[in-house]
């Protein structure tokens, strides 16, 4: 799929303004490439042919153009030798000043000089593919980078270093073993292999799996986080609600309704749960287009969303709109809001979205809004936040391939226990190992690390 054999560049930092702009590559070439831009020293005119660098340590000096001899930024550079290094080839990394165009200069030099742009995620495939990392740690690199919270970030470190890998592998090697057994029951008459029951491995598995199964749901909120939908009628305090739930003046409040016309996205960190917040207009009926259109996307929205709050005025009797947004919900997780507590309480809200908790708070002060965002966190984790030792699972890749792994370790236990032959149980097994090396790598196909590394930025 990619060459291993040639010298890769990309730039490595953000694009734009900062204080650092890295110009990182991998391969067989880095050295040379080095010599013949890099002027150590003061000296910007003077070039690095003769420059022998101890691996792993910082040079100050001046890339230069080896045409021109133009000095094209003052930098510090590192030059990392293998295996020792991140690719487990030679490395250099060019720190030059931050913007676009010192960093695009210097990466047009390292490309003049011989390198190739890399592909995206090509850094961390080589990581891979030299042995470095296995596919689940890969993956968990880019799980650090989009991180959105600290519970996140803590999730994707510890797959990034082998926590989940080490399970998997664990397992992997259970069922290698009563695959070796079986193939060789196949292979050699019974007189020859001591009979052994695989009965209790292949339960020991199933309870593995199904373990790690249970977690991804919860892993995966870690990773991707949630959408709530504030739905309400017009005026009943959503936009001031996601205001009190960001800390922030985000949204526009008025008394007119109707003044949000429009879904507004934002993110906030709830008890380390990316909660994706969209505020939605008013559901109501309306004759003027853009107040239909903002109802339209505000269905639309509703229907997306992974869980709903219900927002309705505590000094108003319950009405009829409110029960209708209450039929548009359904069955999806919710929670019901009785805002402005401030005031006189009417609203009887008995039959209004019956089993769903009940929250009552003041936009307007923050009165009750602990109790909401408890009430989230109790909503999303089912009564409580997971603190097992178990990893988690949160990539649904990971989770389809153990699911993958059970049905076929249960159809083998089924299988065995009413004396199907032995090679036809061999290839249950055989499709239970296939998908847990889809998870480390073992088992990965071309398509699928293209799949999957194509989702990285260039330069990691």
């Amino acid at each position: 799929m990619y060459s291993l054999d040639d010298t890769i560049t990309a730039i490595s930092s953000p694009i734009g303004e900062g204080g650092i702009g890295i110009v990182k590559m991998s391969g067989p070439g880095v050295l040379p490439i080095l010599q013949g831009l890099f002027a150590p020293g003061k000296a910007s005119t003077q070039n690095g042919r003769s420059w022998q660098p101890a691996s792993h340590h910082l040079y100050h000096g001046h890339i230069v153009d080896p045409e021109t001899q133009e000095t094209a930024d003052e930098v510090l550079v590192s030059f990392m030798k293998a295996p020792h290094t991140y690719t487990r080839q030679d490395v250099g990394e060019i720190n030059c000043h931050g913007g676009i165009v010192a960093s695009r200069r210097v990466l047009e030099l390292t490309l003049r000089s011989g390198a190739r742009l890399a592909s995206p995620g090509e850094m961390t495939l080589r990581a891979f593919l030299f042995g470095r990392l296995d596919l689940a740690q890969a993956e968990a690199v880019l799980d650090v980078v989009r991180a959105k919270t600290e519970a996140g970030l803590r999730v994707a470190v510890e797959q990034l270093g082998g926590s989940l890998s080490e399970q998997i592998r664990d397992v992997r090697t259970e069922l290698v073993q009563v695959l070796a057994y079986l193939e060789a029951r196949i292979d050699f008459s019974e007189d020859e292999i001591p009979e052994r029951d695989i009965t209790a491995p292949l339960l020991s598995v199933a309870a593995t799996l199904e373990q790690l199964i249970e977690s991804a749901d919860q892993g995966m909120i870690y990773r991707q986080g949630i959408r709530g939908a504030i739905v309400g009628r017009p005026n009943v305090g959503k936009s001031s609600l996601l205001n009190r739930l960001l800390r922030t003046s985000r949204a526009i409040v008025t008394p007119i309704p109707g003044t949000t016309r429009d879904t507004l996205e934002e993110t906030v960190n709830l008890h380390g749960i990316p909660l994706v917040l969209v505020d939605t207009a008013g559901i109501a009926d309306s004759q003027d287009l853009v107040e239909k259109l903002g109802v339209e996307r505000s269905r639309q929205a509703l229907a997306s969303a992974d869980m709903a709050m219900l927002v309705i005025d505590a000094k108003e009797p319950v009405q009829d709109a409110d029960r209708e947004i209450a039929g548009l919900i359904g069955s999806k997780p919710a929670i019901l809001v009785i805002n402005k507590i401030d005031l006189p309480l009417e609203a009887k809200t008995e039959d209004l979205l019956p089993g769903a908790r009940r929250v009552e708070l003041s936009a307007l002060t923050g009165e009750g809004l602990e109790e909401l965002e408890e009430a989230i966190v109790q909503l999303v984790f089912s009564g409580e936040v997971l603190a097992s030792e178990m990893p988690l699972v949160t990539n649904p890749r990971h989770k389809q391939a153990l699911q993958d792994a059970l049905q076929n370790v249960q159809s083998a236990m089924e299988a065995n226990s009413v004396g199907t032959p032995v090679d036809l149980i061999a290839i249950d097994v055989t499709a239970a190992v296939n998908a847990l090396g889809e998870i480390t790598g073992e088992t990965a196909t071309e398509d699928l690390l293209e799949v999957i590394f194509s989702e990285f930025c260039v330069g990691k």
